[in-house]
């Protein structure tokens, strides 16, 4: 029954680009993976990835010799790695992160067919990739999810109680409940994040547009509501679901974060929210309606990915 359901629910949930805006081939003269149609740099590597459901996965790795901690990114709806890795050189770049991203089985040129339970099996798939081949350390890692990645993004944390840091972006409470405003969870539904965030024992950054039309941003404020280890959220005024990157106070928030979070060590037991650097002090954000506004000024100078959640015309 499970399994059908889940089968019905992607339908509806996924959208993989068709055609895929990328091919893998490999050089001839190394025996290199590369991405066709892609640029592709000296630090990034391009792999396929086993998982545990029979997939193979695409996944990228992109290096920075001045990284301390490695982002596990996994992106959101209608979008493959092709359109995405323009934005992850630029955050490896500057955020100095290691940045690992991946096409969900069905997407890019990932294989099998996209699905709640699959999309598990891959971020773990990814996940093992940077202990094994990578060398990176739980406590070093960030999470990443963009909209939908934020289900197996929260699905792999609760799972990882020395994980460094997380970062929800646009995301999802559950699938019914951005169709819908249900307020309890149903077995049918899928990506229940609101019942697995308040399990993450680490930091939590969540980023969200207040005039997102496709996933509202009630479900950012809640989930961050419901976060065990707050930081103070970035609420983007009048920020669509699809073009956060473009705006200043996207990247500055970050880097804000990426700086906090590297002084900060599992060890020490923190047992409040996290703290700023000293020369900008942080409030506490245990309380609602505590977040900073958000200039809404955007920087032209930042690539954008056109990728959209759902099949539909963009406002942005």
């Amino acid at each position: 029954m499970g399994a059908m359901t889940s089968s019905v629910a992607a339908k509806f949930a996924f959208f993989p680009p068709n055609p895929p805006s990328y091919q893998v081939v490999v050089e001839e003269v190394i025996g290199k993976l590369t991405m066709a149609g892609v640029v592709n740099s000296g630090n990034v590597d391009v792999l396929k990835l086993a998982t545990k459901r029979g997939n193979q996965v695409v996944a990228v790795y992109f290096r920075n010799p001045e990284a301390k901690l490695t982002m596990l990114y996994s992106h959101g709806n209608a979008a493959d790695l092709g359109q995405m890795c323009d934005l992850f050189s630029e955050l490896s770049l500057h955020l100095r992160v290691n940045l690992m991203g991946y096409d969900y089985s069905g997407y890019g040129q990932s294989s099998g067919k996209p699905s709640e339970q699959n999309t598990y099996a891959d971020i773990e798939a990814a996940y093992r990739c940077l202990l094994e081949k990578y060398g990176a350390k739980e406590e070093d890692i960030i999470l990443y999810g963009q909209s939908v990645g934020s289900g197996p993004t929260l699905d792999l944390a609760t799972q990882l109680p020395r994980l460094r840091a997380v970062v929800l972006h646009s995301p999802i409470m559950s699938g019914l409940r951005v169709m819908y405003p249900v307020k309890r969870t149903y077995w049918f539904d899928i990506y229940k994040n609101i019942d697995k965030i308040p399990m993450v024992n680490c930091p939590v950054l969540v980023i969200h547009g207040t005039a997102d039309d496709v996933v509202d941003w009630s479900h950012g404020k809640q989930l961050w509501e419901q976060c065990k280890e707050k930081y103070e959220p970035l609420w983007i005024k009048g920020g669509n679901h699809c073009n956060l990157e473009l705006y200043l106070q996207y990247i500055k928030h970050l880097k804000k974060f990426i700086t906090a979070i590297e002084k900060w060590s599992y060890q020490r037991k923190v047992s409040g929210p996290i703290k700023d650097q000293p020369d900008n002090p942080r409030k506490s954000t245990n309380v609602r309606d505590t977040s900073r506004s958000s200039t809404d000024k955007k920087d032209r100078h930042r690539p954008s990915t056109d990728h959209r959640e759902m099949p539909r015309a963009s406002t942005d």
